[in-house]
């Protein structure tokens, strides 16, 4: 096939896909160029996802009648006058792509009115294809409005995701605009219901109230400092505010929201040893520096940037949040029981018996244990009938089950150690009793789980991009003995909670259902009501570090005996580890390696 130019349509339909991906990239592109345009309100109104109508309207310099033609012309900017310039770029958009991209794959129109005009102009593209200027009455500033996103790219259309996630992209993408300018007044209204508001009055903690609640923004530690030719400024959470993913991780960079794993392995490093294995905290931290220090020609969306120094920039970031962390937490006290000292009251262990030494609790005595006893308050009763039946005949272990194991202890108030036939396992109590609950749980998901109502009812204000997610599962936390009620803009009115979160608080309870959807449980990929349940029962499950009577350990192991799927918990980790006698021969001698 001979080479051929491309026709101008096709083109630029090529260009469009690097720079329109989906309906947020649209908000995106649409956002920077009015904040370049130095707007102080910004509107965003949106219907159908993005998919039927994007409206963004602001109060900036607005575009002269005669260059509105050129607005939407590929490469044509007012940011960049020659090569140097590429180097010390110090607005966020720069390309001279974005317009033209988007008026390309939609219905595109563009009204306008520099602030000393009499009168504004408009300008209709459909597909590519501009028409003429028309001369129109309109307010200072600029308003575009995308219609029928990808309506000549039905292929396109095809690969967008449900609505509901590709509103919260929407969401998320303005709370980071919101977070980064709060002199600047936002507004966001998708399907005629406003989802966020600002003040623009320039406090950025007043930011951070609104979009994740007033308790949290309260807890955020403030973070500046200056290292070099790097200003670092922001907030981070205290070590006792975390999430179960890097969600609430934001970086900007001289104003743009950016994605970088150098900047992410710098704030974990500053919490290094100060957090669980598999916890992360809020942070958006915010770095300035010369423009010349910094490359944002990298990828057409300008989310990738490339630093001079990473080094330094990797320094910057580290010591910064740890400075911040050490100023504002406190120094936990530490009892240290010296073995060159006498112990205190002649006891073996420094004056705390031996765990072994405890007596376990009388049969129904009352104990608040996390496990409740053997069958006690805090696990989902066993049918009625079962706990007066003789144990039935236990058979040969199937695929994938547990041999009968005989009970040997607890070590690090952690793991229960167990003796087979064939070898010694060691079993996670938290991983265990997740799946114990929840088989439990599945066995009885046709039911409406018992639920305990609150006193008094709790409000929970969630980042929007959360609050959309949690509106369209509300049916099914109903089933699961949530009572949850939609309270005005990103806010929630919890009145009862299932019988196994009681004892939390409410708002956590709800925070951490929501901050796991993220999480990767490829097992339960396409199941919502099992993946809610796998929640529920990952936060009602015994934790590492608590330490069970004899009698809950027995009862431990004869429930996860009984799983269907012993040897994993819902999220597909495992919940023992066995040691054959085969491996423990060959580990003390007794036998040749093979």
């Amino acid at each position: 096939m001979p080479i051929h130019l491309l026709p101008e349509e096709i083109a630029s339909q090529i260009a469009a896909g690097e720079v329109v991906e989906r309906p947020a990239s649209v908000v995106k592109e649409l956002v920077e160029n009015a904040l370049d345009a130095g707007a102080r309100r910004i509107r965003v109104r949106v219907a159908e996802a993005g998919q039927r109508l994007i409206e963004v309207s602001d109060d900036g310099q607005g575009i002269p009648a005669e260059e509105l033609p050129l607005a939407v012309t590929r490469h044509a900017t007012s940011k960049l006058h020659a090569a140097e310039d590429l180097f010390r770029i110090v607005t966020l958009g720069f390309r001279g792509e974005a317009l033209a991209s988007i008026a390309s794959v939609s219905r595109f129109t563009i009204i306008s009115r520099p602030p000393g005009a009499e009168i504004g102009a408009r300008l209709r593209v459909e597909g590519g294809h501009a028409g003429t200027v028309e001369p129109l009455g309109a307010p200072p500033g600029t308003l575009v409005r995308v219609e029928d996103l990808f309506y000549n790219l039905p292929a396109r259309r095809k690969f967008l995701k449900k609505p509901v996630t590709e509103r919260r992209r929407i969401d998320a993408l303005l709370t980071r605009y919101a977070l980064a300018y709060p002199e600047v007044r936002f507004s966001l209204t998708q399907d005629g219901r406003s989802t966020l508001q600002t003040s623009g009055n320039g406090a950025r903690r007043e930011v951070l109230a609104a979009l994740y609640g007033l308790e949290t923004a309260r807890r955020m530690l403030p973070v500046e400092a200056l290292e070099g030719r790097i200003r670092v400024e922001g907030f981070i959470s205290p070590t006792d505010l975390t999430r179960g993913n890097r969600q609430g991780i934001l970086f900007f960079v001289n104003g743009r929201p950016v994605q970088d794993s150098t900047l992410s392995a710098a704030l974990l490093r500053a919490y290094h040893t100060l957090l669980m294995v598999g916890r992360y905290p809020y942070a958006v931290l915010f770095l300035a520096m010369p423009p010349e220090d910094v490359d944002v020609n990298v990828h057409p969306t300008k989310a990738e940037v490339r630093f001079r120094d990473k080094d330094a920039v990797f320094r910057a970031v580290q010591r910064a949040a740890r400075g911040a962390l050490l100023a504002h937490t406190p120094v936990p006290d530490i009892q240290v029981n010296s073995p060159y000292l006498p112990p205190q009251e002649d006891a073996p262990f420094g004056g705390r018996a031996a765990p072994w030494d405890s007596a376990a609790p009388q049969k129904g005595a009352e104990t608040d244990s996390p496990l409740g006893g053997a069958y006690l308050p805090g696990t989902l009763p066993r049918p009625e009938d079962e706990s007066a039946s003789p144990s039935p005949q236990r058979q040969p272990p199937l695929p994938g089950s547990v041999p009968l194991l005989r009970l040997v202890g607890q070590i690090a108030s952690a793991y229960l150690v167990a003796e087979g036939p064939d070898g010694l396992y060691l079993i996670d109590q938290h991983a265990a009793h997740e799946r114990v609950l929840f088989e439990r749980f599945m066995a009885r998901r046709e039911e409406t789980l018992p639920a305990q109502a609150l006193l008094e009812p709790v409000t929970v204000t969630l980042p929007p991009e959360q609050a959309r997610l949690l509106e369209g599962e509300l049916p099914v936390l109903a089933k699961l003995g949530f009572q949850v009620e939609d309270f005005g803009r990103n806010t929630f009115l919890v009145r009862a909670l299932p019988t196994l979160l009681a004892k939390m608080d409410p708002a956590a309870a709800l925070r951490v259902l929501v901050e796991d959807f993220e999480e990767d449980e490829t097992p339960l990929q396409g199941q919502v009501e099992a993946k809610i349940i796998a929640r529920v029962c990952k936060r009602a499950a015994v934790k590492a570090g608590q330490t069970l009577s004899r009698d809950e350990q027995e009862a431990l192991l004869r429930d996860l005996e009984a799983c269907q799927s012993p040897r994993t918990c819902p999220h597909g980790r495992p919940t023992m580890i066995h040691l054959s006698v085969d491996v423990l021969e060959r580990q003390f001698g007794r036998r040749g390696p093979r």
